[in-house]
């Protein structure tokens, strides 16, 4: 019995351990979650990316993320928080910035904030993008004649047509 206690014992010391929020640029991520997983579930990083933060960190990628030692998770959220410095700028998702010139790496909802700044500064200076966000219509080149249609019906309205024709005829009669 005593063998079967401390096995129970190990995975009860091992939940406190667990740290079940990480927290990367104003974003909770899951601890529950391997490394690579739960990097990639932040905005900003993808796949790729999150398997070279592990790398770049040196972390096992497939290991529990909550259950890293707390110079490994620093590491971590350190390497995700300033990923401009430890990849080419190529691989950036904020190259020249307009206002600054700088390349960044925005994460979390610094991305989602930027965006709309961005879309923003295009409706204000009238760009061909900026027009079409305007208006609610679809902006990248896509095909507008027959989807992309938010308002009144599609087809024909029978029932509009019947009741139309019965207000006809019921007017010639009188």
């Amino acid at each position: 019995m005593s063998t079967e206690e401390s096995q129970d014992d190990s995975p009860e010391e091992e939940e406190e351990d667990l740290q079940y929020f990480v927290r990367i640029g104003g974003a909770d991520l899951d601890g529950t979650k391997t490394v690579e997983r739960s990097l990639s579930e932040l905005d900003g990083i993808g796949t790729r990316t999150a398997r070279l933060v592990a790398e770049k960190a040196d972390v096992d990628r497939n290991a529990t993320f909550g259950l890293l030692d707390e110079e490994d998770i620093d590491a971590v959220v350190d390497i995700a928080e300033n990923l401009e410095d430890h990849v080419p700028s190529w691989m950036t998702n904020r190259q020249n910035d307009f206002f600054t010139g700088e390349t960044t790496h925005l994460v979390g909802t610094d991305v989602n904030e930027k965006r709309r700044h961005d879309i923003n500064r295009m409706k204000i200076i009238e760009s061909y993008k900026g027009v079409r966000h305007k208006r609610g219509q679809k902006v990248r080149g896509q095909r507008t004649k027959s989807t992309g249609r938010s308002e009144g019906t599609i087809g024909v309205n029978v029932e509009e047509i019947r009741e139309e024709m019965a207000e006809d005829e019921a007017g010639d009669d009188e």
